[in-house]
């Protein structure tokens, strides 16, 4: 009715509502809205804003840019999944910490950027952040090892 991304959005707002044990009217409350209108946002009947969107995942514990980034880009089901957990916290800090951190770093090269290169990047941050997961695995072990 409103659009895929207000869909989207209804849908992991859903899940996340339905995760937690508080019911519905107390979720509303504490996101200072009507029952009603949380239970319309969830069936998608009425378009998300932001604002409510964050305040609602804020209610049930979810990181609500990360959950709302995943959902608007069509990553649903893990932003259901990441929701409340150290992965969520990460996407979390690191979707905000990233424009400031480009704009630092490359100053006036950021207009040489191509949006084509945004999938290899992503593929890069991946190998490094698994190559440094490994790296911080091994020294711990070597540091349990008797000498």
């Amino acid at each position: 009715m409103f659009g895929k991304a207000n869909d989207s959005l209804a849908r992991v707002l859903t899940h996340a509502v339905e995760g937690i044990d508080k019911p519905r009217h107390q979720v509303a409350r504490e996101a200072g809205m009507h029952r009603e209108t949380l239970l319309r946002i969830m069936r998608g009947e009425r378009p998300i804003g932001l604002d409510e969107a964050a305040r609602i995942f804020e209610v049930c514990g979810a990181y609500s840019r990360a959950s709302m980034i995943l959902a608007l880009a069509g990553q649903e089901e893990l932003a259901c999944e990441w929701m409340r957990s150290e992965m969520g916290e990460f996407l979390e800090e690191f979707f905000s910490s990233l424009p400031v951190h480009l704009q630092r770093t490359l100053g006036r090269r950021i207009e040489d950027l191509r949006p084509r290169w945004a999938n290899g990047t992503s593929q890069l941050v991946a190998r490094m952040l698994a190559k440094h997961i490994d790296d911080i695995a091994n020294r711990d072990i070597s540091m349990a090892l008797p000498r």
